[in-house]
């Protein structure tokens, strides 16, 4: 059998997918059907389906679960990680593709069932649809169009990986950073999970931390017998809201990422309505643009805090790091990601697919820590408002997974070709 040229590769690719589309519609929805919230993070469940439907296509599956101790450091109940490979040919690089399959809680205001898969219009409704459970049936579907056209004389020569992993929403550590610290895998290249009008190169980092006041109880009717926490928390949260407004004149070069960003998103603490607060607790995200120092950072949001109760009587603050997601960067490499996935988005969509940051954070980033020239791109729209992600309602147009499938694959098959 002669080898097909490029234009053939991808006839062949796109006739699979196409006819497909009805089972990788059906793949989803099984998929979604399985809840998978972080928090709890009980998601061994979620991978347990995600393997029997993969075994289904006849893949076989290799299943990481995630020892006790690291569990409990991420605050996770159960994890296994998955893990496919497929060998085409000689030689070659490896590539790897990586969606994660845990989602935050469905929360109120939904309109249909949030674990049921409900497709209306060309689109289907569920938690975790579009961030990012679609990617697992566009990813898994691309390396089957693949395996289809090297049957049919591509003449591919690497391998392509799935990674299906449990835990973005606490930073990736026991997923993606457990398959590679442990070497479990070394890919080449790799391609996480996004939408699929904008190839993303680049995105923030992420510094929580947890600030405990302590002050003393006294009290109502004695206040100045105590150190009120909450007034010393109150000045905290001044500081920070100061900074967060300073931080509006630093701007990142990187096109799609702003400005950082800080918040105070929980406040907790008190002993009664009478009583002058002894314990206050405040958890703060502090995001960084690609251009920031991590460690200068933390050391300026730790002089922020620490500065605005300084000197104040009974009052201590003790500060604890929750999580430190370091910003994406391009690697060396990823070029060649970035030319072949808008090669064929162009082809495929008919619109202009641009290379942007975006001010999230993701697990991407722990390959790229590890060396591994990555890009995000996948099944989904152009923002993720209009997918209501993370909110009521989420929702996938079906058309968009059926188009990035043919996307992902077209652009695997040029760089293993």
């Amino acid at each position: 059998m002669s080898a097909l040229d490029g234009d053939a590769v991808h006839a062949v690719i796109a006739a699979h997918v196409d006819a497909h589309h009805a089972d990788q519609v059906a793949f989803l929805r099984e998929i979604v059907r399985v809840p998978s919230d972080t928090p709890p993070g009980d998601n061994a469940p979620a991978a347990a389906k995600a393997a029997e439907l993969l075994e289904r296509l006849g893949h076989d599956v290799e299943r990481y679960p995630v020892p006790e101790a690291l569990l409990r450091a991420t605050g996770m109940t159960s994890i296994v990680n998955l893990v496919v490979r497929r060998r085409f040919g000689t030689g070659g690089p490896t590539i790897a593709l990586n969606a994660h399959g845990d989602v935050v809680p469905p929360g109120e205001g939904w309109t249909r069932p949030p674990y049921e898969g409900v497709i209306e219009d060309g689109r289907m409704y569920a938690r975790g649809v579009a961030v990012s459970k679609s990617d697992i049936a566009s990813y898994t579907y691309a390396l089957e169009a693949l395996v289809a056209a090297d049957r049919a004389g591509a003449a591919l020569n690497g391998t392509v990986e799935l990674h299906f992993t449990y835990d973005e929403e606490v930073g990736g550590l026991a997923g993606p950073g457990f398959l590679l610290e442990r070497g479990i895998t070394k890919p080449d290249f790799a391609i996480a999970a996004s939408f699929s009008y904008a190839i993303v190169t680049a995105h923030n980092g992420c510094l929580q931390l947890e600030v405990v006041v302590h002050g003393r109880a006294a009290h109502g009717a004695m206040p100045t017998s105590g150190a009120d926490a909450l007034r010393a928390a109150n000045a905290i949260l001044g500081a920070v809201y100061a900074e967060a407004d300073r931080l509006e004149s630093v701007r990142s070069a990187v096109a799609g990422i702003d400005s950082p960003t800080f918040i105070v998103g929980t406040v907790a603490g008190g002993i009664g309505t009478n009583v002058v607060p002894d314990r206050i607790v405040l958890r703060m995200d502090r995001r960084m643009i690609p251009e920031e120092d991590p460690a200068v950072v933390e050391a300026r949001v730790r002089d922020v805090v620490e500065g605005a109760v300084r000197g104040r009587a009974g009052i201590r603050v003790e500060i604890r790091r929750l999580l430190l997601a370091r910003a994406l960067r391009p690697l060396p490499g990823h070029e060649a990601l970035v030319a072949a996935l808008r090669r064929h988005g162009e082809r495929v969509f008919g619109v202009a697919i641009p290379s942007v940051g975006v001010p999230l954070y993701s697990d991407a980033r722990l390959y790229g820590e590890h060396g591994v020239p990555i890009v995000m791109y996948g099944a989904g729209p152009r923002t993720i408002l209009e997918a209501n992600a993370k909110r009521s309602d989420e929702n996938l147009v079906l058309e968009d997974l059926r188009r990035a499938t043919r996307v992902v694959a077209s652009a695997v098959a040029d760089l293993l070709r």
